[in-house]
């Protein structure tokens, strides 16, 4: 007779609301719940000082500065603000450009411009032009950004998942926790069950339906939708563009990534859904992780690795 894990004891779960999204950590582990609240409440701080940092919808970020800094002069940056600029550099020569950290001058004229929090539209000083990553140039050891022409630079594909990682950082002293980021998760060990965390995929066209479940008991995995973000501009449109025709991808209608990594996971399942589902799955394997691509004619393809997680 085949003997059952013993369920694991003590779990510890909260939520709050940062980057317009729900973010709950769960923590399951004997430690005292004084250690797990106070590890969740840094963990939760690090959501509030990414977004505070690389905010394209905060007058006050950093990133907001970096924007409208003078073209061709060296700007130095904090290091939370290089790590996902030059991450992003890296995926974006990685995929041709079909992820492109200068995509926010387009975004905000299709109408991706309101602030979440207040509702207000922001107003970039710096029309949409013909930018690209190539305009960015990175000097990591002085730690500054050279913009070469007027851009408006968009970290949305990176900084949620750069917060997860940081948050996962902040609770590694647990065997077993999952931090999900309105469906953007990463897990260590076992749920309370004692069993591998069980992860949901939305369905892309059925409200609260789950297209798969994955289980993971270490890892990220991250989606990217045409379901997510709806532009003010015209009522049509996604968020997630095509930098070289400035208009929505729409070769895909989901894109799923499991990585190491949530910064990863996020970014790469972003560049996926750019390139279409033939040259995002190749971008995938390439890259040495798994994910599942939804056509538009809602036809799957998948990693071989795939299979392992189900």
């Amino acid at each position: 007779m085949r003997a059952t894990k013993p369920a694991i004891p003590n779990s510890h779960a909260a939520s709050a609301i940062y980057m317009d999204t729900l973010v709950t950590i769960e923590i399951v582990d004997p430690a005292p719940e004084v250690e797990r609240a106070a590890a969740t409440a840094r963990a939760f701080g690090w959501f509030e000082r990414v977004e505070r940092t690389c905010s394209r919808f905060d007058e006050k970020s950093e990133l907001t500065a970096l924007s409208r800094a003078e073209t061709g002069r060296p700007t130095e940056v904090s290091a939370l603000l290089f790590k996902q600029l030059e991450f992003a550099i890296a995926v974006a020569e990685a995929s041709d450009g079909a992820f492109d950290p200068t995509v926010g001058g387009t975004m905000e004229a299709r109408g991706f411009d309101r602030n979440y929090a207040t509702g207000e539209r922001i107003a970039s000083p710096r029309s949409p032009g013909a930018s690209s990553f190539r305009d960015v140039l990175l000097d990591p050891e002085r730690l500054t950004v050279t913009l070469l022409r007027p851009l408006t630079l968009d970290l949305g594909a990176v900084a949620k998942g750069f917060a997860i990682d940081l948050a996962a950082q902040e609770l590694s002293a647990f065997g077993n926790f999952a931090i999900n980021a309105g469906g953007d998760v990463l897990v260590r060990g076992r749920n309370h069950e004692g069993a591998p965390w069980r992860i949901g995929v939305r369905h892309p066209r059925e409200n609260e339906a789950i297209f798969t479940a994955l289980r993971l008991t270490e890892g990220a995995v991250c989606t990217s939708g045409d379901y997510e973000r709806q532009g003010a501009t015209g009522g049509a449109g996604h968020h997630i563009l095509d930098p070289a025709t400035g208009r929505s991808a729409g070769a895909a209608v989901s894109v799923t990534v499991i990585a190491p990594s949530a910064m990863v996971a996020d970014a790469l399942s972003t560049a996926a859904f750019a390139l279409g589902p033939e040259r995002g799955l190749a971008l995938l394997e390439r890259h040495g992780v798994d994910g599942i691509i939804i056509t538009s004619n809602f036809e799957t393809l998948e990693t071989p690795g795939i299979k392992e997680y189900r």
